[in-house]
């Protein structure tokens, strides 16, 4: 059988889609739903029902990439062994939200360098990642999201707490029985801060401490949650971060707590790998040293 048929197939099921596989391997959608035909002819089943949006993989198409993506993944691990230097050097791939990945994973891996490690970064949401991941582009990914299916594995990292902060001039007025009472109305007219226009962030917290959505848009919106606590320091405006992120500048008084609930919202990160690829020395180690000092963390 042709290796490139199945590393096609398991791409698409993978990936899900014929056209999101063809960009991760760089061919037209045309040829990609080509080589799948010839693999469904050659083995006289059909692998995928294809959907409105995307494809499912038939049981017999689950089975095959069951069987076969560990042992394509083992043919990467051997060529790009070839490609490391002579030195024993191997080379990581990970990815996960930068504010995450930069002050907790980086922190954790760096003591691998001595030890022969080199590391390669990506930052992306959580289905960006998941899909590199899937893809082949990454080793291991940090998620909030737990992948669906068999191909990849995740394991529980931590729980992280979210915290509503804003600077001290914010606060002045907003006592923790008045926002017990009437935290959603009363708040709904400041200014806010976030990572995106949806509000994720704010969003979740109004929906578990207050069981409201939010009716603040976005005053400043910026796609990383270090720029939000500094916008949220400088006054902008209230904001919802990771307590291990503004735990700094809650203890210098930059920001204050504008609310402390009895059960404060969670959000728990995920390690995730390709189902199999644990057999890798260097991929193993990593994933040990990241479960072992997650917990010190969130």
């Amino acid at each position: 059988m042709d290796l490139a048929l199945l590393r096609t197939f398991v791409t698409v099921h993978r990936a899900g889609s014929f056209t999101r596989a063809a960009a991760l391997l760089g061919l037209s959608q045309p040829a990609v739903t080509g080589q799948i035909r010839t693999l469904e002819r050659q083995l006289g089943r059909p692998l995928f029902l294809r959907r409105a949006r995307g494809v499912t993989p038939t049981a017999i198409g689950d089975e095959l990439a069951h069987r076969a993506a560990p042992h394509l993944d083992a043919l990467v691990e051997i060529t790009e062994t070839g490609l490391d230097d002579q030195s024993g050097v191997r080379t990581l791939h990970l990815a996960g939200p930068p504010e995450f990945t930069s002050l907790r994973a980086l922190p954790a891996l760096a003591p691998l360098t001595a030890q022969g490690l080199a590391l390669r970064v990506a930052f992306g949401s959580s289905e960006e990642t998941l899909e590199g991941l899937a893809a082949g582009h990454h080793d291991l990914a940090l998620t909030t999201d737990r992948p669906r299916g068999g191909l990849l594995t995740a394991t529980a990292l931590c729980d992280e707490e979210h915290v509503l902060v804003a600077a001290p001039r914010w606060a002045k007025h907003l006592t923790p029985e008045l926002l017990a009472d009437k935290g959603a109305v009363v708040l709904e007219n400041l200014p806010v801060v976030e990572v995106h226009e949806s509000l994720p962030l704010v969003a979740r917290y109004w929906a578990a401490v207050f069981d409201t959505p939010p009716a603040a848009a976005g005053t400043v919106v910026a796609p990383d949650l270090r720029a939000v606590l500094t916008a949220a320091t400088a006054g902008a405006g209230l904001a919802v971060l990771p307590r291990y992120l503004c735990a700094d500048a809650l203890a210098h008084g930059d920001v204050v707590a504008l609310y402390e609930p009895a059960v404060p919202p969670l959000r728990t990160y995920f390690l995730a790998v390709r189902t199999g690829t644990l057999s890798q020395p260097h991929l193993a180690r990593a994933h040990e040293w990241l479960l072992r000092a997650a917990g010190d963390w969130c």
